[in-house]
């Protein structure tokens, strides 16, 4: 059965890790479009202070104290969302963090930390919104990422749980499919985008992380999936910089390899010592309401490939134009005469006007 949305002015949208980042931006152009929203996240204040201000502004929004890794706590916010507006439409799963550093150096503790955020959180939320919207039809968005079809170095554990996270939303969309259930599954696969996700990460790094270029603006996620609250879509990736690294993990790996050891291990490393590691999203709730991080670039506030992606009649000719910019660089590389060469070649592609 096929699921027709509504306008987002007749929706109610529940967001889990709605207090910063990708989250917070949605909620903020959500409310301004006027859909009802539900609001979850581990931090009352953050969340309270952001109620406070969309219903101040005539919009209307509730939220739910919730650590996505219990479970009872996702079922509460579905049962708020039944009680305070009959219910929910679409339902997206942002609640996330990162550890950074070698995974030799990383506590295995920490790591089981971040699947139960990342991937079980991810999962209570899908299977709680499904008993939802089987009746009712509705939208589940999943927030992976590009590396949910690549690996960062020095990120490898969050890498590893957005695969998971792939997993699990193509596996669940498939079901929903076959069961005939009226229920659109999409994944969102951003690149880097300039949040505090570096901020808020647990960092076993010598300095402090920061994002690689290219960097893109938390609008450009929340535009995509405010489009997919609307509009059916399987997948979007977000910035065609990540759409350029997912290309290259398929038809050049070994040349991807390079590049991260190279010259994105040295890009995500500031020029400053690194916060106290107790000052983590891993362990404690953030507790400030922060849309921007610490990108030292130019920020991309927009991004040609994404927009164009999200309009049927030019995806195949931006599909063609990456593709084109992917064999350019794969005969490039034929010519390297070591990885640094070739890691070299990546890194001048990413100021390419298609990768935008």
């Amino acid at each position: 059965m096929k699921h027709k949305p509504k306008k987002l002015s007749a929706q109610t949208i529940v967001i889990t890790g709605a207090s910063s980042g990708i989250g917070l931006v949605t909620a903020r152009m959500a409310a301004e479009k006027g859909a009802k929203l539900v609001l979850a996240a581990r931090s009352e204040n953050a969340l309270r202070q952001l109620c406070d201000e969309i219903n101040d502004q005539g919009g209307h929004a509730t939220y739910v104290v919730a650590d996505v890794s219990n479970q009872d706590d996702v079922r509460r916010v579905a049962q708020v969302a039944q009680a305070e507006f009959g219910g929910f439409d679409t339902w997206i799963n942002d609640a996330g963090v990162s550890i950074y550093g070698k995974l030799e150096d990383i506590p295995v503790e920490d790591m089981r930390k971040l699947f139960d955020t990342n991937v079980w959180g991810l999962i209570y939320g899908s299977l709680e919104a499904v008993k939802h919207l089987k009746q009712r039809g509705g939208t589940i968005i999943n927030l992976g990422s590009i590396l949910s079809e690549s690996t960062a170095i020095l990120q490898t554990i969050y890498s590893a749980s957005k695969h998971a996270v792939k997993g699990f939303t193509d596996g669940l969309r498939m079901e929903l499919e076959l069961d005939e259930a009226p229920i659109t599954v999409t994944l969102i696969k951003p690149a880097a985008i300039d949040t505090p996700y570096p901020l808020h990460a647990k960092n076993y790094m010598e300095r402090e992380a920061q994002h690689a270029p290219p960097a893109y603006a938390p609008e450009t996620v929340a535009r995509a999936i405010l489009h997919c609250c609307e509009v059916p879509e399987r997948e979007i990736t977000v910035g065609g910089g990540g759409k350029m690294i997912t290309s290259m993990a398929t038809f050049a790996p070994r040349l991807l390899d390079k590049f991260m050891e190279n010259v994105f291990a040295k890009q995500e490393k500031a020029d400053y010592a690194p916060r106290p590691r107790n000052q983590n999203g891993l362990d404690h709730a953030a507790g400030r309401l922060e849309e921007r991080g610490n990108y030292p670039g130019h920020t991309r506030e927009t991004s040609l490939y994404t927009t164009a992606s999200m309009h049927p009649l030019v995806t195949a000719a931006v599909a063609g134009a990456v593709g084109l910019g992917v064999a350019a660089l794969v005969r490039k590389s034929r010519n390297g005469t070591d990885g640094s060469a070739d890691a070299a070649n990546l890194q001048e592609s990413h100021s390419a006007q298609w990768v935008e």
